[in-house]
């Protein structure tokens, strides 16, 4: 799937961050290949149908700490994940954790990663599931 003109028009603040965003919605796709890509005012958000997965430019880290460029992947999970990886995590309700990870470069898109995001989309359908028979 081709990025699109809104997608585009997202990251033109930060066009150092293309590479890194179409590496990352690649391996997105990948992993979860009919994730609905819908383009908000401040971030892109991935859902299958609900949101397991949104790239966004939120400062979760001080700006010494953060490459350049950057962009977050925010995921949410039904636990903590215990990585240095991650940036910030909290959890808005009881085990429903929201996790910042900020990436600088496309060797950050790794197996763990990839399956930080198999995870996401996994509980994201679980809850969906869940949703239709409550």
């Amino acid at each position: 799937m081709e990025i699109s003109m809104e997608e585009r028009l997202f990251l033109d603040t930060r066009p150092g961050a293309m590479p890194l965003y179409e590496a990352l919605r690649q391996a997105i796709t990948w992993v979860e290949p009919d994730a609905v890509i819908e383009v908000k005012k401040t971030q892109i958000s991935f859902k299958n149908p609900l949101l397991f997965a949104a790239v966004s430019f939120l400062p979760v880290l001080k700006k010494a700490a953060r490459p350049d460029p950057f962009i977050t992947l925010t995921l949410g999970l039904l636990h903590p994940l215990e990585s240095p990886r991650v940036s910030v995590q909290t959890e808005p309700y009881t085990n429903r954790w929201t996790v910042h990870i900020t990436l600088g470069s496309t060797t950050e898109i790794d197996d763990e990663l990839l399956s930080w995001i198999a995870e996401a989309a996994a509980c994201a359908r679980m809850k969906k599931k869940k949703a239709r028979t409550s």
